[in-house]
This record gives structure tokens, C-alpha cells and sequence, in this order.
């Protein structure tokens, strides 16, 4: 069971180490495009390209697809991604039950999220996990944990990449040792959340410190972005680098910066050099930014296509996102 291209490494997995693969369940075919054409979930495609049965209920909690899933009678259910809590009739239906590939080092970051939070929240880590499935919120006990470091310019598809090849590595090892491998129970009293993110967890509060805001522009891709408001439009930024100012100031003050600049105002635009004042006394270098009903531009297109000037401001009310830093 899996939807994104993230769970079709584990489904290969599962076919070159030889297991027998009864079905596959995805998500209904979805409007994409510019045309709102139907488009076949990446698992979906990968699934009829090795001739594989494939299942798309829209409702997974009628009896038509309870009665389904059971009808299979499979030795294990895989689960990756899939978009749906499972409820208890489905995870006691497999002989050996159901098991997730979890991209996180649980009990951490529990939830829809996992690397999108931990890089957003600066973790150094992350990892992937296969547990035994219950009814709970990836709460289940523990088979198998591998960490991988998260880079420090790591954006959230770029770690996910590494962690479905390593979840599917995972997978492979945890099925052949599965009678002899024993469920640990996770530490309740170590765990985190990862949310579902929400459009308005990549609004940027310029009063935030940079780096708490690069982490966000690295963590909230592909969606929902870290984005602003300039000029009345909206403005995605894709690439920043953070820095501390304060030692270029003689004084500081809560919300004001010693050179009078204010959070989310340009403090130089010119050539390659894109820098926004952020809080705490630290600035904020864009590299990549994308206009509203524009291409993704470097700060160098940007400044001279929109003639961006030193002491404009970026944010204002709309985009300053008070009260957002820190959800989750």
C-alpha cells in the first residue's frame, strides 16, 4: 500500500528479493496539471508496468473494501505512504500483520511529515523505520532503524530521496528476518509530532531568526514553500543562506537593528547580493526566488527584472506571519 514516488522503491524491493506481491492499493487517480487531466499515482504506474493487480477504493472503511483487502489473504501487508490510516479490521486481516516503512527515527516525528518538520526544526539526523502497525499514530512497535545525517544544505526531496532508498533497504532486511526479529515498544515519553502541513506554516515571519527561516525554505519544499509577500504578490524563496550581523552594529534592539534596518527589509539588492534583515540580528542571503505568475529566477534576475531596491520591505502584514514560527 503506497501512493508517491517515495514508496515505489520498497515495491521493487519487494519484487527482486522474490516475494509475491498479490496486490498493490494507491490512491484514486487525481486532477493534475495545468489541464486537470487524471494522473495515475507514481506506485499506480510502477505497479502495471510489472503487471501487478492494482486496487483504488476512494473509501477505505466499507465493507466492499474490507472484504477486499481480506480477500487477498496476503502473509503481510507493506505500507508505505499510502494516505490512509488503516483502521483495526485491515491490520489484523494479514497472517503476519501490517508493517509501515516510516521515514523518521521514531518515536520522532510521528505523523504526515517526518522530514519536512526535522529539517525545519534543525535536526542534524533523521532515518528510517519499519514498525508493526497499530491504532495508533505511527505508534507501533519498533523492527528495524537506520540514521542517516540530514546535509546542511539539504533540501526536504532531497533527504526523502535518500530515505526511500534506505527505507526499502530496510524493508528487505526486516521481511527476511522477520521470525527471528522482536518488536521493540516505542518510549512514549520521547516522542514528537510531524503534522500535516498547512499552507500557512511556510508564511515567513521575518522577526524569526535566519536561520530558523533558511531551515524552513529547505524544509517546506515541494509544499507549501517558504514564502512572502513583496510589492502585494506572493514570493517564494528556494534558496538562502543565513548569517549573523550582529558584530556589524554598535547597539540592537528588540525588533530594530542598529543601521535602523527592521525584519523583512532589503538591505542590499544589488548584482548577486540579495540580503533581507531578519530577527535577532541576523540577515537572511537569497539565492533563488520565484515571483507570483513568474519562472524561478536567481536573486541577480530578480533584482534587475523587478529593479529591486535597498530598504523596500518584504512581509508586511500579510507576510510578516505572526504567531505561525514554530506550529507544530
Amino acid at each position: 500500500m503506497g501512493t508517491p514516488e517515495t514508496a515505489v522503491p520498497t515495491l521493487r524491493r519487494c519484487l527482486e528479493d522474490g516475494h509475491e506481491v498479490v496486490a498493490v492499493w494507491t490512491q484514486p487517480d487525481r486532477p493534475a496539471g495545468r489541464g486537470n487531466k487524471l494522473s495515475a499515482s507514481p506506485v499506480k504506474e510502477f505497479a502495471l508496468s510489472r503487471g501487478l493487480d492494482v486496487h483504488q477504493p476512494a473509501k477505505i472503511k466499507t465493507d466492499e473494501a474490507r472484504e477486499l483487502f481480506a480477500s487477498h489473504e496476503a502473509d503481510a501487508c507493506i505500507v508505505v505512504a499510502y494516505g490512509r490510516i488503516l483502521p483495526a479490521s485491515y491490520l489484523s486481516a494479514p497472517r503476519r500483520g501490517c508493517i509501515n516503512v516510516h521515514f523518521s527515527l521514531l518515536p520522532k516525528y510521528r505523523g504526515a511529515a517526518p522530514v519536512n518538520w526535522a529539517i525545519a526544526r534543525g535536526e542534524t539526523e533523521t532515518g528510517a523505520t519499519t514498525m508493526q502497525i497499530d491504532v495508533g499514530l505511527d505508534t507501533g512497535a519498533i523492527y528495524l532503524q537506520r540514521a542517516t545525517p540530514i546535509g546542511d544544505a539539504e533540501t526536504a526531496p532531497q533527504v526523502l530521496a535518500r530515505l526511500a532508498a534506505l527505507g526499502a533497504e530496510l524493508l528487505g532486511e526486516t521481511l527476511a528476518r522477520l521470525d527471528e526479529l522482536e518488536p521493540r515498544p516505542q518510549r512514549e515519553d520521547e516522542a514528537t509530532h510531524a503534522p500535516i502541513l498547512r499552507r500557512e506554516d511556510g508564511l515567513i515571519d521575518w522577526s524569526a531568526s535566519a536561520f530558523e527561516i533558511e531551515r524552513r525554505v529547505r524544509g517546506f519544499q515541494p509544499w507549501p514553500n517558504a514564502h512572502t509577500q513583496f510589492r502585494g504578490q506572493r514570493l517564494v524563496i528556494y534558496q538562502a543562506a543565513a548569517r549573523n550581523a550582529l558584530e556589524e552594529f554598535a547597539e540592537f534592539a528588540a525588533g530594530a537593528h542598529g543601521d535602523g534596518s527592521v525584519a523583512g527589509e532589503v538591505r542590499t539588492a544589488h548584482g548577486d547580493d540579495l540580503e533581507v534583515a531578519c530577527g535577532a540580528g541576523t540577515r537572511l542571503q537569497l539565492s533563488e526566488v520565484q515571483p507570483e505568475g513568474r519562472r524561478r529566477m536567481s536573486a541577480r534576475d530578480f533584482i534587475n527584472g523587478m529593479r529591486v531596491q535597498a530598504g523596500e520591505r518584504l512581509g508586511g502584514e500579510e507576510g510578516v506571519g505572526e504567531g505561525e514560527r514554530g506550529k507544530g
